[in-house]
């Protein structure tokens, strides 16, 4: 099914790069609920990752503006004119990379209202099914993001803009002429670093055991991370289960979390 107005297949016209890819671009087979959501919503909530610089405060929008006190006790006199308040901050933004059906998403987004949660992905229908979830629970937080987001990271965002980045369960690609595809490595992290602002929380989660310990290899010497914990950190219990967990777990894997601060 196509979109004419978003998502698109290629919103940064591979901008001339012969790279190796960390995904498999995927329309997949879409409901009629999430092919909705996708022509009534994508105007208003989603981005195209087109290289173009990305304002996350204009996105976001303010944190909230204070209410204008009213005057019951005296309605004869006029207000008095007050000086312009300054506008409010905007919210902090937290990164996510591959959110599946966006069902954690979601519920991250709704247990935190006051950060916004940009979610990048290529599957359209886990971005029409994030979009659904997004509306049917009223969350404003959530902006869903199409593309590659090593684009995102490298062309578009400023630095030290971001106050988390999670990347739960990513491909493993387990065959060992594929780990090269893995997204957990040095060049990522040499991107993703001067984004992330001091005190900055990157997560990562993933049930493949020898991922987990790349995982924890890279971290550990990536310039300006600190590990939160001596090893792997324990399941946070702020980070809901997840389809890909559940299997996982069905499978006997043992699930490992990595919690890593901006130092």
């Amino acid at each position: 099914m196509k979109f004419p107005a978003g998502p698109a297949p290629d919103p940064a016209g591979s901008r001339g790069e012969r790279r190796i890819r960390t995904f498999h671009a995927r329309r997949g087979r879409i409901t009629q609920a999430q092919a909705a959501a996708i022509e009534r919503l994508w105007g208003r909530w989603g981005v195209e990752l087109d290289g173009a610089p990305l304002d996350l405060a204009a996105l976001f929008g303010p944190a909230g503006a204070p209410d204008r006190p009213d005057r019951p006790d005296r309605p004869d006199r006029p207000e008095p004119v007050a000086a312009p308040l300054p506008p409010p901050p905007p919210p902090p933004v937290v990164l996510e990379i591959g959110f599946g059906m966006g069902d954690a998403t979601a519920a991250m987004a709704a247990a935190d209202p006051a950060t916004g949660i940009l979610a990048v992905d290529v599957h359209t229908p886990g971005q029409g099914n994030l979009l659904a979830l997004a509306d049917r629970a009223g969350l404003t937080n959530v902006r869903v993001a199409n593309g590659d987001a090593i684009v995102l990271l490298r062309d578009m965002l400023p630095p030290a803009s971001l106050s988390g980045l999670r990347v739960y369960f990513p491909d493993p690609w387990p065959k060992g002429k594929h780990h090269k595809r893995r997204l957990i490595q040095p060049a990522f992290l040499a991107l993703v670093t001067p984004l992330l602002r001091p005190g900055a929380v990157l997560h990562c989660a993933t049930d493949w055991e020898p991922y987990a310990e790349q995982m924890l290899e890279v971290l550990t010497a990536a310039p300006g991370l600190v590990n939160q914990y001596p090893g792997f950190a324990p399941r946070p219990d702020f980070r809901p289960m997840t389809k890909f967990e559940r299997q996982g777990l069905a499978k006997g894997h043992v699930v490992r979390d990595l919690l890593f601060t901006r130092a």
